[in-house]
């Protein structure tokens, strides 16, 4: 197994550095490399174009965190007027157009949530100037009342230094501080009401904010626990599919390159043009490993890693690392069984032709080097080149049809004896 291994991998890389059984020159070899880093980078840059093509759900549904935080029971505080004062921050009109832009079905695929469409509305119809105004007003007094309440920390703490001054002695004009302790106590308790005062005042600004006719309409709709059940449901629906959309348009992307190389890469073996054959085998390389990738990612966060996330947290709670282990016993099963199944479906006739090609140009059987019409082994990989004819019972090539000493025909040998590995001429 791992001298196959070993020879797959040694013809792979002959094959990415040759032509015409020919190594590269450095000159080359480094050309070559360049060209695949830069057509690489432009193949990651078209994935990523091509899987933001349609809009994701936190663009489909852009208002499902604001629900969520209203509902959070860390955030009930105050938290009607924290959703009017989202809706003042912003410049006017603003997030209607934000989600309109979402919504462009002309750039993009997909919709944005109508229920986030309304509630946009609803935002920007408290955006006006004379809600901002009072916004404003709130704003400046909050500052007010925060500087307040600074001014008091300060000044407590001078006042308990100069209290400790007092008890131990010291002469007033000795002191480090600038308020007597007298003045001292005076100024907090004028503060402290001023800042009752501003408390109160900022308290009815908030309250006549919240009672306008366009901030209940707000605050209707987001209490609406049917439309934040329906919002939710979507959001989560999406988010389940949305992997697997992007997957596809990435396999739409990438399929067409990979039918082109393919089908450019077997008419230059077929004519023997090797630069073309080396060229397009790169791209053909390039083309897959992206594919590859994409599809590990998926397995990782798309509908088959949520299927049996589901099933564990059901079963056992919150082993999630379960996860892992299944797909580290599932995976390899899965991809013994899809060799097993496209090598009984790899044809042999096909196999046939690229041996009776090898055996005209004197070839080895396997790895495509040059050997001698007399060789039973090849000299480069040690390949055996002759099997027992099932009728005469004389040495004969494998994999070719009939026994070059009586003609009969031959049983295929099994796919799995020694299948060649080299290139195709």
């Amino acid at each position: 197994m791992f001298v196959k291994a070993k020879r797959y991998i040694g013809n792979f890389f002959k094959k990415s550095r040759s032509v015409n059984n020919k190594l590269l020159n450095p000159v080359s070899l480094i050309i070559i490399i360049i060209v695949d880093l830069f057509i690489l980078f432009n193949v990651f840059a078209g994935l990523d174009d091509i899987s933001r093509w349609h809009i994701s759900p936190s663009e489909a549904y852009p208002c499902i965190s604001e629900w969520k935080n209203y509902r959070d029971p860390q955030q009930m505080n105050d938290r009607d007027y924290k959703i009017i004062e989202s809706s003042l921050n912003r410049q006017s009109r603003e997030t209607s157009i934000d989600l309109n832009n979402l919504g462009n079905e002309k750039d993009r695929l997909g919709k944005v949530s109508d229920i986030c469409l309304n509630y946009g509305e609803l935002k920007d119809r408290i955006n006006i100037p004379a809600n901002r105004t009072i916004s404003q007003t709130i704003t400046q007094k909050q500052k007010k009342i925060a500087n307040l309440e600074q001014s008091n920390t300060s000044i407590r703490s001078q006042y308990d230094s100069t209290l400790l001054e007092k008890i131990a002695g010291q002469n007033s004009g000795q002191s480090i501080n600038n308020v007597s302790a007298e003045k001292a106590k005076q100024t907090i308790a004028q503060n402290k009401t001023s800042i009752a005062s501003l408390k109160a005042e900022v308290a009815v600004l908030k309250e006549s904010l919240i009672k306008k006719p366009e901030s209940i309409n707000l605050i209707n709709a987001i209490n609406d626990d049917s439309k934040y059940q329906l919002l939710t449901q979507e959001y989560q629906s999406a988010s389940f599919w949305y992997p697997s959309i992007q997957l596809v348009f990435q396999a739409l992307f990438l399929l067409p390159l990979l039918a082109i190389a393919l089908i450019v890469h077997r008419f230059a073996v077929q004519k023997e043009a090797g630069l073309v054959a080396l060229i397009t085998w790169h791209l053909l390389v390039i083309f897959f490993i992206p594919l590859l990738l994409k599809i590990f990612e998926f397995l990782q966060v798309g509908v088959l890693f949520q299927f049996l996330l589901d099933i564990i947290v059901k079963l056992l709670g919150g082993l999630l690392f379960l996860v892992s282990y299944l797909y580290i016993f599932i995976i390899p099963l899965v991809g013994f069984g899809l060799i097993k199944l496209f090598q009984r479906f790899t044809p042999t006739s096909k196999i046939q032709d690229v041996m009776s090609m090898r055996f005209q140009n004197q070839l080895c059987l396997n790895c495509a080097k040059r050997i001698r019409p007399q060789d039973a082994h090849c000299p480069h990989c040690g390949y055996d080149q002759y099997i027992e004819c099932q009728s005469c019972h004389q040495p004969t090539y494998k994999h070719l049809a009939h026994c070059k000493h009586c003609g009969s025909l031959q049983a295929p040998i099994s796919l799995s004896d020694n299948l060649p590995t080299g290139n195709n001429q």
